[in-house]
């Protein structure tokens, strides 16, 4: 068990390289049903018989080569006025001599063409070939082709997609229900957030492999094969020669691949580490903002933007080298296949010109369906390498089964807990012994509480009774059974848990309290209520019961959550209670009502405690301390504290300063005035007990909760909490939309950011515009050769071949150049633009005012992904896509003036079907992509539904709910199942159109061009040269309208960005207006100060504070969390200004245009600073999260750094402040008592109360 204990620790950090791939790529399909296979085998039939099309029509095209060619060799002969057609074959005229005058002597007439007459004809054929009927049976053939290849095309699509749709929701099904079965153990060890990605990610990967590729593949390779078939038994001769050059293409491309992978990483790798600088800086941007540190971040994280810029430009040219290098052996092939092939058609007549083309053709297809098959074969490795961990974790055996229906259940529970010694690590840290032969026992009935120092084990035993974990050696018991042994939903049922963090689900307050017992009546849910002391706060709200919670409890503060999960818990009526630091995370007020529900519903159960603040446990039946993994000692409060041990030690530390403190108070002080404290204090704890929760939190384990945003500069702290972790699904929503409102930003605007990289630009373009007529000019080439086949002098059509081929030559070398000058223009001004954006952005982020931060929008991961994404993407406006646009204009422009030119009528014929073209062009470029962004849209309530059950794992598992997460995740999958069966038949409709789309425009083009040639006398090389010409730049076109989304998103990030680089601060960073002063004493005074947050208007923080403090004297605010002690701190330091009322330093400084600009925060810095010789000392909440031995060191150091400064301290321990030189005690945003200590003692106000009632204040 150990030894799977510690494979599973090894996982995570081998995550980080892709897994290695153990899964067949037959095992993919291990989910199919008889049916599906079917589906597959019908449409693997459909795929192969689809890519014999395209060799097929090769056949067509050669032998409507050849009777073009007949045709025209026929005219050209009988253009020859000495020969005529007699009987289906050319002869020389016979009376063609007839006519000369006989009278000079015979050898004067005798000539050269003469005397070729007496040479027999070689008997060509003619008079029988009638052109337009020979092309109305070629375009028959075509349209029948073409339908063929539509219903192919449509049932090898669908029905792949389909079986895999089907396969596919298994695989969801199985995968989610196998999570949710693992132990908690497992979880330790594999990240949530890891979890989601290949719930989406993983999974759509496997369906890229499973679906459409797989049907695509088999059809590209069968047109590979068929294609090198023709090409071998059509010409052998011929094919061998183009296949010799063809490996120089391969190395070039397995090159180009491996070099843009290596420079992409490096690329990346530079860049994270600007990204990571970013990160850093917007994190901590509060600190940065109070060192006035912006300008300095900037530069250091431009600096880091240097490197990944010039791996970029590196990349570019490489890509251009390639590419060019590419086109230029494409060229010479096409100029050996034809120097050699026309020697094999014209010297030898081995082939006619219809095998040259069906041989040439044949190559070139076989070889571009071999490279288009490849992205098949990576979809399918990353389908593989996806499947690798899915279905490992489907095939692995929870240690742990919670939905095992193994195991005994006891007919009487009397609820004695015991452990024998328990030795137990973590799986995620096999190398920390966390108990070490724990013995202790829990009495039926009693109350036990657990004590100790953090990390001794206490909240591990209570995980180990609910068999979150089996321990490694020991066993623990209930009622003397091994509770191993037991079945383990049953034992689960028994227990009822309140943590100190609780969770609920995004549903009512009755639905989350139904989770407790499934089935209750609404009257068991409301006695839970009032036992729990909920009821009448639930009652307050406008749907009472009704209420949803939102995402997470986002909508209720810490005591409320903490009262529903109590009903939550008691609704169970359990045997064993288990309250896990239940009320830490709560202000003395809550506190207080939360603890009296607990004192109420332990009587009668058996109850272990575990809590940090002794007032909590001295009332249990029995304490238990624990020290490093053991149980030291157990007893009552009185006779612990005579032993001084442990738990003496924890006592004394906690309670010395506020003991001392008040020890007289206390025994004045009755119940009554300390109720009455506690209203005093009441301050907003409603929503601001979530500030103290935070607190606390970044003490125990759970600080991986935290989110992005929150900050800990105190009051800012539940704001920007509760603002971080709202009701997700109303906010992301918000979100979304926000990012469609965003108009697309003007080309013309991006543009100017690039407008000093013109030059480049300008040279990209030419480069561009040139590559843009290469398929025009290879058009006209190929169509003059074919001319060649039928000029009937010998010498002439040799010397015509020769110079067309020295020409492919030629166009093969500009090509060479111009491609390598648009890829390192383009990928230059490309990546000095994103560099640029970059900065400004970061410098446009560092400028905002700290208030600016606390919107979630702009939490630092937020922010990090627009730096690397936004700038980015803006480069899809700009740089290469000038360069395809360029290409793409110039390409179309080029081929339809030349076909005009050559031909308008035919060319208007052709232009009508060029949208088609340009539309399956542009599906086939999407088709590469696959189909799975699509899916994920559908995915999300799924997703939703998966994210909340894998975040709140232990509380479902605390619940025993898993089965009812499964069943509600399976009834979100039939939604986007149904989508995906009906985007199989439109898919495979538009599939089958765009494959199909070809042969009917040559279908009616060749029809067309053969009445032209036989009425109109078009020649017919003309014919082929306006058709390929168009066809060519239709598709080119289409494959450039592929980028188009690449455009359309690159507005929306520029407009994103000009947004931010747009807005003005409210508080500006970068302005050298305001005053300096050489004698600054610190002087601080706040004249009714008036505050709300911008993200929370709707809450008054400061309420007209009026307080100061004199030069080198302390003040303390104190009072309960969120009435406004912390906020008062950051006026001061200026991250927010006060909406009314002024924050003076030192006297007669004037209003707000005068108040200190952030160059001279210098002054004012934070506790770490003393480096600095500040004149004034903020110390917020400097010690507070710390243990009470820690925060003695750090409270001495403090001490002595306060002399001679003015110091404002917040402090969360009254015994940090009581000899502050004023005391100022906040509520509801206004100070309401000030003074030394002893005089607010003796004033027996708010101070007083706060001080007897012995616990931490916020």
């Amino acid at each position: 068990m150990s030894m799977s204990a510690s494979k599973e620790h090894e996982k995570p950090q081998g995550k980080s390289q892709d897994p290695a791939i153990r899964v067949g790529f037959f095992q993919l399909f291990r989910f199919a049903t008889k049916h599906d296979v079917l589906m597959m085998v019908v449409g693997s039939v459909c795929a192969v018989l689809h890519g014999s099309a395209q060799p097929l029509m090769l056949l067509v095209f050669g032998l409507l080569t050849d009777t073009f060619i007949e045709y025209d060799v026929e005219l050209n002969e009988l253009k020859d006025d000495r020969k005529e057609c007699v009987n289906g074959t050319i002869q020389w005229r016979r009376n063609y001599t007839a006519g000369l005058n006989m009278s000079q002597p015979a050898w004067g007439i005798m000539n050269n063409s003469t005397w070729e007459m007496l040479n027999p004809l070689p008997g060509l054929p003619c008079g029988n070939l009638d052109i337009e009927y020979e092309m109305t049976k070629f375009a028959f053939y075509y349209v029948g082709i073409g339908v063929a290849v539509f219903f192919l095309g449509y049932f090898q699509i669908s029905l792949w997609v389909t079986s895999a749709a089907r396969q596919i929701q298994l695989i969801r099904r199985n995968y989610f229900g196998k999570v949710m079965r693992m132990e908690i153990g497992w979880f330790d060890c594999t990240s949530v957030g890891e979890l989601n990605t290949r719930m989406s990610d993983d999974i759509n990967k496997i369906n890229d492999a499973i679906a459409d590729q797989v049907a695509v593949f088999l059809q590209r390779f069968t047109t590979f094969v068929c294609g090198f078939c023709v090409g071998f038994v059509k010409g052998w001769k011929l094919t061998l020669v183009i296949v010799a050059a063809s490996p120089l293409i391969g190395i070039a491309t397995g090159l180009m691949a491996l070099f843009v992978a290596k420079l992409t990483g490096l690329e990346l790798q530079a860049y994270a580490k600007a990204g990571a600088i970013a990160d850093e800086v917007l994190s901590a941007i509060r600190t940065v903002a109070a060192f006035g540190g912006e300008k300095k971040e900037v530069d250091r994280y431009d600096r880091n933007l240097v490197s990944a810029q010039q791996w970029g430009i590196r990349k570019g040219l490489i890509m251009g080298f390639f590419t060019g290098y590419m086109w230029f052996i494409i060229f010479l092939c096409y100029a050996l296949a034809f120097w050699y092939g026309s020697g094999l058609v014209l010297d030898t007549n081995e082939y006619t010109p219809g095998t040259l083309l069906q041989v040439f053709f044949g190559v070139l297809i076989a070889a571009m369906n071999l490279g288009q098959a490849s992205p098949c074969l990576e979809a399918f490795a990353a389908g593989r390498g996806a499947a690798t961990t899915i279905f490992e974790t489907i095939d692995r055996e929870p240690e742990i089964d919670c939905l095992s229906e193994a195991g005994y259940k006891l007919d009487r529970v009397k609820g004695d807990i015991e452990f024998h010694n328990v030795t137990f690590h973590y799986p995620s840290r096999p190398e920390v012994k966390i108990l070490d032969q724990l013995s202790v026992a829990v009495k039926s009935g009693e109350t036990t509480a657990f004590v100790g120092p953090s990390g001794a084990g206490k909240s591990t035993a209570v995980q180990l009774i609910q068999r979150f974990y089996d321990p490694k050696e020991g066993m623990v018991t209930l009622d003397g059974h091994d509770i191993r042994g037991l079945n383990i939903q049953w034992l689960r049922s028994l227990i009822g848990i309140v943590e100190q963090e609780p969770v609920l689900f995004a549903t009512t307050i009755a639905e989350n309290i139904r989770y407790g017992r499934p089935g209750i009546a609404m009257e068991d849910i409301v006695a839970a209520a009032k036992e729990a002391n909920a009821y009448n706060f639930i009652m307050d709200l406008p749907q009472k019961f009704e209420t949803s919670v939102g995402e997470g409890g986002g909508q209720m503060s810490g005591g409320q959550k903490q009262r529903i999960a109590i009903a939550r818990a008691l609704v169970r009526n359990p045997r064993i209670l288990l309250l896990d630091m239940a009320t830490s995370a709560l202000d003395n007020e809550s506190e207080a009502v939360v603890q009296e529900a607990l004192d109420k519903v332990r009587l009668g159960r058996t109850t272990i405690s575990i809590a940090h603040r002794l007032s909590t446990i001295k009332n249990a039946d029995v304490i238990v301390g624990f020290e490093h993994g053991r149980a030291v000692e157990r007893g009552k409060h009185n006779d612990l504290l005579e032993r001084k041990g442990v738990y003496f030690t924890l006592v004394t530390l906690q309670s010395q300063g506020d003991k001392a403190l008040n020890e007289k108070a206390r025994e004045m002080a009755n119940t009554e005035e300390e109720l009455e404290g506690l209203n005093m204090v009441r301050a907003g704890s409603y929503r601001n007990s979530l500030r103290a929760s935070l607190r606390q939190r970044s003490r125990s384990q759970l600080s991986n909760l935290i989110p992005d945003s929150v900050s800990f500069s105190g009051d800012l702290g539940p704001r920007a909490y509760s603002l971080s972790r709202p009701e997700k699904s109303k906010m992301t929503v918000p979100e979304e939309e926000e990012e469609e409102l965003v108009q697309p930003a003007p080309v013309s605007r991006i543009l100017k950011y690039n407008a000093p990289e013109w030059p480049y630009m300008l040279f990209g373009s030419i480069g561009a515009a040139i590559n843009g007529g290469v398929n025009p000019v290879y058009s006209l080439l190929f169509s003059q050769i074919l001319a060649t086949f039928s000029i009937t002098d010998l010498e002439k059509q040799r010397q015509e071949i020769d110079n067309i081929c020295l020409f492919f030559v030629l166009v093969g070398v500009i090509s060479f150049f111009t491609q390598m000058l648009q890829g390192y223009a383009f990928s230059k001004s490309g990546e000095l633009l994103t560099r640029r954006l970059r900065r400004l952005g970061f410098h446009a982020m560092l400028g905002q005012e700290v208030g600016w931060f606390d919107d979630h929008r702009n939490s630092p991961g937020a922010l990090t992904t627009r730096l690397a994404t936004d700038a980015s993407q803006v480069q899809g406006a700009t740089g290469s896509q000038i360069g395809m646009i360029v290409n793409s204009l110039t390409n179309i422009g080029v081929a339809i003036f030349m076909s005009f030119y050559f031909s308008w009528k035919l060319t208007m014929v052709i232009l009508c079907f060029l949208p088609f073209i340009v539309v399956s062009g542009g599906f086939q470029a999407h088709m590469l992509t696959g189909f799975a962004k699509q899916d994920k849209a559908a995915m999300e309530r799924a997703g939703r539904i998966a994210g909340e059950a894998l975040n709140n794992i232990r509380t479902i598992a605390g619940l025993g709910k898993e089965k009812v997460f499964v069943e509600m995740f399976e009834a979100q999958l039939h939604v986007p199942y149904e989508a995906a069966l009906k985007k199989a038949n439109v898919y495979g409709a538009c599939y089958g159109f765009a494959q199909c789309v070809i042969f009917f425009t040559n279908s009616a083009s060749y029809r067309f061009g053969g009445y032209l040639v036989r009425h109109e006398g078009l020649h017919f090389s003309l014919v082929f040269r306006v058709i390929s010409a168009i066809i060519t730049a239709g598709q080119a076109m289409g494959r450039a309208s592929s980028y188009t989304p690449d455009y359309a998103k690159a507005k929306i990030s520029a407009a994103r960005f000009f947004q931010l680089l747009d807005r003005p601060p409210l508080i500006s960073v970068y302005s050298n207006k305001g005053d300096k002063w050489e004698n600054f004493q610190g002087n601080i005074e706040f004249i009714d100060c008036k505050f709300t947050y911008p993200t929370r208007p709707d809450i008054q923080v400061l309420n007209g504070l009026n307080v100061s403090v004199k030069q080198g004297q302390t003040l303390a605010f104190v009072g309960s969390s969120g009435c406004g002690k912390s906020t008062s701190v950051q006026l001061l330091e200026r991250f927010y200004d006060p909406d009314q009322g002024r924050v003076k330093y030192d006297t007669n400084v004037g209003s707000q245009g005068s108040q200190l600009s952030r160059g001279q925060k210098q002054r004012i810095a934070i506790a770490r600073a003393i480096i600095r010789d500040p004149k004034i000392l903020l110390l917020d909440e400097a010690t507070s999260a710390l243990d009470t031995e820690s925060e003695k060191t750090v409270q001495d150091a403090l001490d002595k750094a306060r002399e001679g400064r003015t110091c404002i301290v917040i402090a969360h321990r009254l015994s940090t402040i009581q000899n502050s030189d004023i005391i100022a005690v906040m509520s509801r945003g206004y100070v309401i008592e000030k003074g030394a200590h002893d005089q607010l003692m003796a004033l027996k106000g708010a101070y007083y109360k706060l001080v007897t009632t012995g616990a931490p204040i916020s």
